[in-house]
């Protein structure tokens, strides 16, 4: 097994080149997708309580799964310089059932890892992060068999996803900050009625809960237009190198023998 100490700048840089010679903007994409998700979470939050609003989370979680993969894929046609339309956005559901699948069987396999300790579920997510990729690189492929690549792509790899993860933090902060602001001053009411009995109040800064939560979703939209088309396409440079060098994956080539170029290391967060 051989793995790649991976330039985290230079393939930031490259992803940042490659967005801009897209044929379809990764701007526009990237506002179709955060809007699409915008409505499917206002809907949402819409619905009644009872089993009519668990069967609509539910619904809208899998369609956000569904819109992902078409993300991932228009990203994919951008690092191949091939023309990817809007509709790819909707690409996934031509695997639909895969794909829910997968999804289901990688939060199973987290939630167990999890029960252990935290280190146990997070390098596990970072184990199996990128068995989708595999999935939508090649729909023919088993759940499984998605798991089992990522598996092994992920050798040595998974301490350098996780440093990719922590140098967007600051992005992923500033997208979420409304809605942590808005839950922080909802967890204090809450403290508030249980403590005391004060009833919550009916708006927040003036404003009711849905209309705050368009616009914490505005925002995240506005922030993800200049951060997440790249971090996707960087994330994609991390699995081509994880695949040419385990030799796993489609297109990829097995390892020769004098091909070694960095430190073999044991499965946890090497």
């Amino acid at each position: 097994m051989t793995f790649e100490y991976i330039d985290r700048k230079q393939c930031k840089q490259e992803a940042a080149e490659l967005l801009r010679e897209a044929q379809v903007s990764p701007k526009a994409m990237t506002a179709l997708y955060m809007a699409l998700l915008i409505v499917l979470n206002l809907f949402s939050a819409l619905a009644d309580t009872g089993f009519f609003s668990v069967f609509i989370t539910i619904l809208v979680s899998l369609t956000g799964t569904v819109l992902a993969a078409g993300f991932s894929l228009y990203c994919m046609a951008v690092r191949r310089g091939e023309r990817a339309e809007f509709l790819t956005l909707f690409d996934g559901f031509s695997f639909v059932g895969k794909l829910i699948l997968l999804s289901i069987v990688l939060d199973l396999f987290i939630f167990l890892w999890s029960l252990l300790f935290l280190i146990p579920g997070i390098i596990a997510a970072y184990r199996y992060s990128f068995a989708f990729y595999n999935l939508y690189e090649d729909p023919g492929i088993g759940v499984m068999e998605a798991l089992e690549m990522s598996k092994r792509q992920t050798l040595g790899y998974k301490s350098q996803l996780f440093v990719l993860d922590l140098s967007y933090i600051g992005w992923n902060l500033l997208a979420a900050a409304p809605a942590l602001l808005l839950s922080f001053q909802m967890s204090r009411d809450l403290f508030m009625l249980m403590a005391y009995g004060v009833p919550a109040p009916e708006t927040y800064f003036g404003l009711p809960i849905f209309a705050l939560n368009a616009i914490s979703g505005l925002w995240q939209l506005l922030v993800a237009l200049f951060y997440f088309p790249n971090y996707i396409c960087v994330q994609l440079a991390y699995f081509e190198t994880a695949k040419r060098t385990s030799g796993v994956g489609r297109g990829a080539e097995p390892p020769q023998a004098d091909s070694w170029s960095g430190w073999n290391a044991p499965d946890g967060l090497g």
